[in-house]
């Protein structure tokens, strides 16, 4: 078996100095679709997207960690643990969860621990689940968690792992948006480090199962949060303290997301469908954590 789960857990943590600079929060806030609001039809120029994209008065989006300092997001650097073999055709990123411990800085080093948390069963798929700690000199920044769904790689026995599934929400969303992917975001998304084939070269997007290269799933994890931050946190990233998702379907680039969100104690609930494709979902079980 490609995976084995007690050579995976029982791995020593790999840890490794990071940084990033204004640059790379600047790239990957215009990876997300940063520098216009579609709400508003605004310029580059507007205030309330120049804090995004402006090093002077740069706010780094939560979801910047997860592409911070390495460029190698967990999905791939889950993959070159010890007991994992596996076939990156057969990879999708399953889902992610972030806990942020305090906000991030426009430019920082750090120390990045990552191991395999766990290996979860289930039948038909393995999912691996890959912890990345990450802290710097004052102490911890935040903890990111990539489920990552290997298909053909279950059945085994193993654990199948507790489940992510939320009850839907209920009631008429509080807010709903729309944000289009542009037909080249993720060739722009990728130079903030993931440069899984999947998502730019046609002949290995069929390998994979797919007629045309597909959205980054943490391109629609980045562009999910900075609609909730700019809509209903009053633009202000620093009341995020946490932020999940599962990835229930794929983003082709040139699509439209429809983001719909409903208000809770601390908390907001979201999903996310493809407007173009009958609202298919794309984000489920998605809940941002705040002040």
């Amino acid at each position: 078996m490609p995976i084995d789960a007690g050579q995976a857990l029982a791995a020593e943590p790999r840890s490794g100095e990071i940084g990033w600079t204004p640059k790379d929060v600047q790239l990957y806030h215009l990876g997300i679709g940063a520098g216009t609001d579609p709400d508003k039809d605004s310029p580059a120029t507007d205030p309330d997207e120049l804090r995004y994209t402006l090093e002077s008065r740069l706010h780094v989006l939560p979801s910047f960690a997860t592409v911070a300092g390495s460029g190698s997001p967990g999905v791939i650097s889950g993959l070159s643990m010890p007991g994992v073999d596996v076939d990156l055709a057969k990879v999708l990123h399953g889902g992610q969860s972030l806990t942020l411990h305090r906000p991030i800085p426009p430019a920082g080093t750090a120390t990045a621990t990552s191991r395999i948390a766990a290996v979860h069963d289930k039948g038909k798929a393995a999912v691996l689940v890959m912890r990345t700690e990450v802290a710097d000199g004052e102490g911890p920044l935040w903890t990111n968690d990539a489920q990552i769904f290997v298909r053909g790689e279950g059945g085994w026995g193993g654990d199948r792992g507790p489940s992510a599934r939320l009850d839907p929400p209920t009631g008429d969303p509080d807010r709903t948006v729309d944000r289009p992917v542009r037909p080249d975001q993720a060739l722009l998304y990728r130079l903030s480090g993931d440069y899984n084939p999947l998502h730019a070269d046609p002949e290995f997007a069929k390998l994979a199962g797919f007629d045309r290269p597909i959205l980054h799933g943490l391109c629609t994890y980045g562009i999910t949060l900075k609609a909730v931050v700019d809509t209903l946190l009053g633009g202000d990233v620093t009341r995020v303290h946490g932020y999940r998702t599962r990835f229930a379907g794929v983003v082709f680039p040139g699509e439209t997301l429809r983001v719909r969100m409903w208000r809770e104690e601390g908390r907001v609930r979201v999903t996310v469908g493809a407007v173009e494709r009958d609202d298919a979902p794309v984000l489920a079980d998605t809940v941002v954590q705040h002040s």
